[in-house]
């Protein structure tokens, strides 16, 4: 009976949604791929709204019930039955009188399963889409043949461009590069190869003394360059993101100057890469959001390029990678010497980053293997010293940013500072 309700909502809200579009014909900017969607979603907007007005998909928005919702309203997360019905009355008056809809929207363009792009599509196709990684490992094989499997679902954003539409492809991952024959519209990719249309060049995870501060790069055209601050968040990823935003606003007939300083209030996502100042004196790297092999590596990148006076890693099950799993969790491990100081691991499969590490010659007596995030919490203030740097990452299920709570500076800030600080996930 619930999934009854649950398909005849999908079909009404679909249609509402479509009507919608029909009526107030936004602009419509869509983002897909493996990692880094919601930062770019999230940097565009902060881009875009300085000169139009302009709505993100809030939260997960992102799936046949989400995207909707995201076109509907401002909507951070969706609710109960009483929601559902206001909803869906809110939306009627808004076909019925004419409502202040933004005129651009910025849409993320989830795709875990086969067939999820195409469903996705027949809502809405974008002006502008934008592919950000695939990765050798992405989240969500599990559920397809193989990496090529996921890039060619998310390739179908691409594919559905009209003539006029654009292409924003980063030209440093090959599956998406490859995108480029697939769009019947203009290209532009970023990145930070050469050849990218818009290149992210003089990169620097920044720190002073011991502390992590933020980014810094510049922006590259092939007449014109900017250069690019943004504190207290981190990561190529974060470049990767601004880079798509710039992409964007140089397509709205933003200039890069207006850009640049726009960037610099670009306060980036809970739980990706951003900083939160710990107990002890300690630093937090909080990427707790998610988990891949290719996030991760990114992560201790991160690590590697900070100063401190000692590093903790704190790593958890990187979840949905099938058969790939032991070999994905060995190869993350290997990585740790000369990264990582300490390594904690959190969660069953995360044990086969120790094996790796060690198998590395990382020391065993630095290794600490704990089985959920609850026994890691209890135990981590007693692992951490003053000044450590500590960067907390995994899949979604593992619950980390109940560890970042724990060793937080300011727990009381943990609503607009933490990831799933809201409903259900308070509740588990």
């Amino acid at each position: 009976m619930r999934q009854l309700v649950i398909k005849k909502l999908e079909v009404l809200l679909k249609l509402l949604a479509r009507l919608t579009l029909r009526k107030y014909k936004p602009f419509v900017i869509g983002v897909t791929g493996s990692v880094g969607k919601t930062s770019a979603k999230s940097a565009i907007f902060t881009v875009l709204k300085t000169t139009v007005t302009t709505r993100m998909a809030g939260g997960n928005l992102n799936n046949e019930l989400g995207m909707p919702l995201a076109i509907l309203g401002d909507y951070e997360t969706s609710g109960g039955p009483l929601f559902w019905l206001r909803v869906i009355l809110k939306s009627f008056r808004a076909l019925v009188w004419k409502s202040n809809y933004p005129k651009v929207l910025v849409l993320e363009y989830a795709a875990d399963r086969p067939g999820d792009m195409d469903y996705l599509l027949s809502i809405v196709k974008p002006n502008v889409a934008i592919v950000t990684a695939v990765g050798n490992l992405p989240v969500h094989v599990e559920f397809y043949s193989g990496p090529e499997a996921v890039a060619k679902e998310k390739s179908k954003l691409v594919k559905s461009l009209a003539v006029d539409g654009v292409a924003v492809l980063n030209i440093d991952d090959p599956f998406v590069s490859e995108m480029k024959s697939l769009s019947k519209g203009k290209i532009m990719t970023y990145g930070f190869s050469d050849g990218a249309n818009l290149k992210i060049t003089n990169f620097i995870n920044r720190s002073e003394f011991g502390k992590p501060l933020g980014i810094s790069f510049k922006l590259e055209t092939p007449d014109n360059f900017v250069p690019v601050k943004i504190e207290e968040i981190f990561g190529k990823s974060q470049a990767y993101a601004a880079a798509s935003a710039a992409a964007c606003g140089l397509i709205k007939g933003i200039n890069l100057v207006k850009i640049s300083e726009a960037l610099g209030q670009y306060k980036g996502e809970p739980g990706r890469c951003k900083l939160v100042n710990g107990v002890k004196n300690t630093s937090i790297i909080d990427d707790t959001y998610n988990s891949s092999p290719l996030a991760t590596e990114a992560a201790l990148e991160i690590m590697r390029d900070l100063s401190a006076p000692r590093k903790v890693a704190v790593l958890g099950d990187m979840a949905e990678l099938g058969k790939y799993s032991t070999y994905a969790h060995e190869e993350i491990g290997r990585q740790i010497p000369g990264t990582a100081n300490v390594l904690i691991t959190v969660g069953d499969k995360a044990k086969f980053i120790a094996e790796g590490a060690m198998k590395a010659g990382f020391t065993k007596k630095n290794i600490y293997s704990l089985s959920d995030a609850e026994e890691a919490k209890n135990k981590i203030q007693d692992i951490l010293e003053s000044r450590d740097l500590v960067l907390v990452k995994g899949s979604q299920s593992m619950r980390m940013e109940k560890i970042v709570l724990e060793i937080m500076a300011e727990p009381d800030k943990a609503s607009g500072l933490l990831v799933r600080q809201y409903g259900k996930w308070l509740k588990s």
